[in-house]
């Protein structure tokens, strides 16, 4: 367990278990609703990809409610790409996206990363002002999303731990 603020904590999870799947499902509906043109969203998140040694999956809590989540899965030796960062709408405005954006950047950053790369959406103002207000830059467009017109990718410098 990782403690974050009063009242919420975040914990790395499987991406299998049953508050994962309801938050990614609410996630998923909600880009369905924002991006509602063909191939314009990109789902994919193998189990493996967040599994300890490649990446991992988090889910934050407020009590015993979950709240959000977010993953970090490993792209090569040093890159690591953010996904599916996700906060159910009653509980946005706490801080509970930079927090887990936090927390996988930390974990990230154990697993060896020195850059974190990231794709969003063009329509989703809260998540570019998120990731902006936490030192992400915009980069071209990469793998998978580089044919994406929606698709707004971003990326940060990590720094050595001391």
């Amino acid at each position: 367990m990782m403690p974050t603020m009063s009242g919420v904590r975040i914990e790395k999870c499987d991406v299998g278990s049953p508050a994962a799947i309801e938050l990614i499902a609410a996630l998923d509906a909600e880009l369905d609703q924002r991006y509602p043109e063909e191939g314009a969203n990109f789902f994919e998140l193998e189990a493996g990809e967040v599994a300890p040694d490649s990446g991992a999956f988090v889910i934050a809590f407020v009590n015993d409610t979950p709240a959000g989540c977010g993953a970090v899965r490993r792209i090569d030796d040093l890159a690591f790409e953010i996904k599916r960062m996700y906060v159910v709408p009653s509980f946005r405005g706490r801080g509970i996206a930079r927090a887990v954006l936090a927390t996988l950047e930390t974990e990230a950053q154990d697993l060896g990363a020195s850059r974190l790369v990231l794709e969003t959406g063009d329509r989703q103002p809260e998540a570019l002002a998120l990731y902006r207000r936490s030192g992400y830059s915009p980069i071209p467009r990469f793998g998978q999303y580089v044919d994406s017109p929606l698709s707004v990718c971003m990326a940060k410098e990590l720094h050595a731990q001391a």
